[in-house]
């Protein structure tokens, strides 16, 4: 008897289509990708800074409602982030898709996704992986995940050392969810409730929970070029405790205070039964990005005070002062 890899599901001739898309787009089918890096010679000491995730069960919900234009600028945005909270400028991308079946058009879509979301940014797409896995994804079922490697100056790296009593607190709203906590997301509402239209949010549940992550590299370019940053937080999993915490050194606390007015999804969220203790340890709480300043700094546009740092002999490196 005879067995061939399509019995177990994988599709050779499928994946060299795949491959010629990509390769036409990327402009090269090689093993690695190229990034010339020039610039590099004009750093003093440079270090390079690398990053990679994913952006979870989004994908299921994407799939599911047919909208998967905002998965690019998850992926990228997410990643970007990462990096460019400790003042590294981004120099490349790569990316992974798993998919249950290579399906050439689905593949497209979501590069040319994400090469759409790194070309806004001025980043480089250099290649990446597509893998066709049908004993890990149910039918139907694909995963995104990306890497980034960016360069900052030795001296400039912003890693929270320099946090100290006295320091304010800043924040700058979330798009949304962003790409965290979407598991929970999908146990709380039923697939019947995403194309409804809901009063509050002003659009509908889906729309609202598809709304693509936010991209903070300007405003942490132009905090860090006219501010006095001590240290920068992007909010994902673990919601503003769980990040925050990484970069407030010992001794010392921030104290926060959540503004009244929280994005309407949490108040639906909680009216579905999610205690708001549990919503902060996995939402962003409508605040994607802290920034932690000399307490005579002034950022200018969204951002907004959300608290001070303070000496303590706790453990706990983040206190909330409101009473939810």
């Amino acid at each position: 008897m005879s067995i061939r890899y399509a019995d177990a599901g994988v599709h050779l001739e499928v994946a060299e289509q795949v491959t010629e898309r990509i390769a036409n787009r990327l402009g090269s089918a090689l093993f690695g990708g190229f990034v010339p890096v020039p610039e590099l010679k004009t750093y003093r000491s440079p270090v390079l800074v690398s990053s990679i995730d994913g952006i979870g069960t989004k994908v299921k919900l994407a799939a599911q409602l047919n909208a998967l234009d905002g998965l690019g600028q998850d992926i990228v945005h997410h990643c970007l982030n990462d990096i460019a909270v400790h003042g590294a400028r981004p120099l490349f991308f790569m990316d992974y898709l798993a998919f249950h079946s290579l399906e050439p058009d689905l593949v497209e879509h979501l590069v040319a996704s994400i090469a759409s979301a790194c070309e806004a940014q001025g980043v480089r797409l250099a290649g990446g992986e597509t893998a066709e896995m049908p004993s890990v994804y149910a039918p139907g079922h694909f995963d995104i995940a990306g890497a980034v490697v960016g360069v900052v100056e030795s001296d400039e790296i912003v890693d929270g050392t320099a946090i100290r009593e006295g320091d304010v607190i800043l924040g700058l709203p979330a798009s949304g969810l962003h790409t965290n906590g979407y598991s929970l997301v999908q146990r709380v509402f039923s697939a019947a409730e995403y194309a409804t239209y809901d009063l509050v949010l002003g659009r509908s549940l889906g729309d609202e929970l598809l709304e693509p992550h936010r991209c903070y590299l300007d405003p942490i370019r132009e905090a860090l070029a006219g501010a006095n940053v001590h240290g920068l937080a992007h909010i994902t999993g673990g919601g503003i405790e769980g990040n925050l915490s990484r970069i407030v050194p010992d001794g010392l606390v921030a104290e926060l205070t959540l503004p009244p007015d929280l994005p309407p999804i949490y108040t639906l969220l909680h009216g579905r039964g999610v205690p708001w203790n549990e919503m902060r340890e996995v939402f962003n709480m409508g605040i994607g990005l802290i920034a932690v300043c000399d307490p005579q700094t002034s950022l200018s546009g969204e951002w907004f005070e959300l608290g001070t740092i303070s000496k303590s002999t706790s453990e706990r490196r983040v206190r909330f002062g409101d009473d939810r």
